[in-house]
């Protein structure tokens, strides 16, 4: 908004040139016409108009809690009124005449400082989610030994890598670490490097110059400058390919980096927190890991037990989830059976937490009435719990029907790896496309493909990875 016609067309010829939807206006009273009638992120505004003052306006907004961000504009002889502006909550100002290179810097100083803020706020927001769960409780050993190792770690700076298989919670011991961290009121980012192509990794790591490639339009800052001061958590870091592993050992010895297309060498102080469902020492061995890296990661490590190996803990967890998906569905909480019970406690739970949540999920979902859940409820075929000695009854599960008498009964495993090769031929290898048709992540996918052996054809397509690890 500026009451200089050529200055209004000629930033909203820039501005849309940079993707911005723009509209402009030449008073205040105009200004608030246009607010009232539409949604806006930012106004761009001179100090002085025909029918009002430019501060004035600015601390009108912040009366009525409006949130919008602001660049002042101003003249020479009105800096003052400039500072003035940014400390009634403008972001930047710019001194007439300005060129578009100045124009260009105020909006990427504004979208790093608003990504961050943005990022920051969900990741706080999820700390806390996790924080009120209580999804690290249980009484075995094994969970006693990862909360104990936490609260000894946590007021440290050392490097953490957290190791266990698919589900196990390992980025819920990232964040339970950070929130007992002195960095606690600093970033948290969190950065999944499996689900990132091989070709952007360095990029959304260490950020790059405006021109650096192809798509390149501005600056960008990477994860490790977006988490200075603070915590970065490297979520499977086994999937970081060779190529870029130099450069990530040089910024967690010496806390510098050059970012991509730049020579400007940048410091950061960051905690580093990193997780892994893979064996690093074998990749080492394979030649797919640096073994300096290795070490250099493995200051402090903890191993995340599976679900299996703490059985005594199910009964609890269970419980935990019954409760949290009623709530969720508007639904009260429903009771196990004592036969149920005995089965979840047994079943072999290779999706580790993750599985169990969904099963629960499923099984209030199912859920009608007082009955007490039976297993069939969680997706298992009831007659696991019928020895192998005794009759079956006549009524059977669906997925006992399913087979003749005396036909020999494929493994879940088996009848998973058949679905997972059908899914892949279906896609011509695309595990994207193949993940998709299977309810599941591309992580998911390869992990399992991985499991049961299955030649990978390297065949990615848009990779998605998983929301928990």
């Amino acid at each position: 908004m500026d009451d200089d016609t050529l200055l209004c067309r000629f930033m909203e010829t820039h501005l849309k040139r940079r993707g911005y939807t723009v509209s402009t206006v030449n008073s205040i009273a105009d200004a608030r016409a246009a607010l009232g009638q539409g949604s806006f992120d930012l106004v761009f505004s001179d100090i002085r108009f025909p029918d009002g003052d430019g501060i004035e306006f600015l601390r009108s907004l912040r009366k009525d809690n409006n949130p919008i961000l602001h660049i002042m504009m101003t003249g020479y002889g009105s800096v003052s009124s400039a500072v003035e502006s940014m400390k009634l909550g403008s972001s930047d100002y710019l001194v007439k005449p300005f060129t578009v290179d100045q124009i260009d810097v105020a909006l990427e100083r504004l979208e790093t400082w608003k990504r961050i803020s943005n990022e920051n706020e969900y990741f706080r927001r999820q700390q806390a989610e996790q924080q009120g769960t209580q999804e690290l409780l249980g009484k075995s050993e094994g969970m006693l030994r990862v909360r104990s190792l936490i609260e000894r770690v946590a007021a440290t700076n050392a490097t953490v890598l957290i190791q266990g298989e698919s589900g196990t919670g390992k980025e819920l011991v990232a964040g339970a670490i950070w929130s007992a961290s002195p960095r606690r009121n600093n970033p948290f980012i969190k950065f999944n490097c499996a689900a990132v192509p091989e070709n952007l990794m360095e990029s959304e790591l260490f950020g790059h110059e405006k021109g650096a490639f192809t798509g390149a339009y501005n600056r960008r800052d990477g994860r490790f400058q977006m988490a200075d001061g603070g915590t970065l958590l490297l979520d499977e870091v086994s999937e970081i390919p060779i190529s870029l592993q130099a450069k990530l050992l040089r910024v967690l010895q010496e806390s510098e980096f050059e970012r991509v297309g730049g020579n400007k060498t940048i410091k950061v102080d960051v905690r580093i927190l990193a997780t892994t469902n893979r064996n690093l020492k074998v990749s080492v061995e394979k030649g797919e890991f640096r073994e300096d890296l290795y070490y250099r990661l493995n200051v402090f490590p903890i191993i995340v037990p599976p679900l299996r190996e703490r059985q005594e803990d199910i009964d609890l967890l269970l419980q935990y989830y019954l409760q949290k998906h009623a709530g969720q569905y508007g639904k009260p909480p429903p009771e196990l059976s004592p036969e149920c019970a005995r089965i979840l406690r047994s079943s072999p739970w290779k999706g580790n937490i993750r599985e169990l949540q969904n099963t629960a999920a499923r099984a209030v979902i199912l859920h009608e009435g007082n009955r007490l859940l039976q297993a069939e409820d969680f997706g298992i075929v009831a007659s696991q719990s019928v020895p192998a000695a005794t009759t079956a009854p006549a009524s059977t599960s669906p997925a006992a029907a399913s087979q003749s008498p005396g036909a020999p009964v494929s493994t879940l495993d088996q009848m998973e790896r058949q679905l997972i090769e059908k899914a892949l031929a279906q896609n011509k290898g695309n595990k994207t496309h193949a993940a998709r048709a299977l309810g599941i992540s591309v992580r998911t996918l390869r992990n399992k493909l991985h499991e049961y052996r299955i030649a990978d054809s390297g065949q990615d397509g848009d990779d998605e990875g998983d929301a928990v690890n």
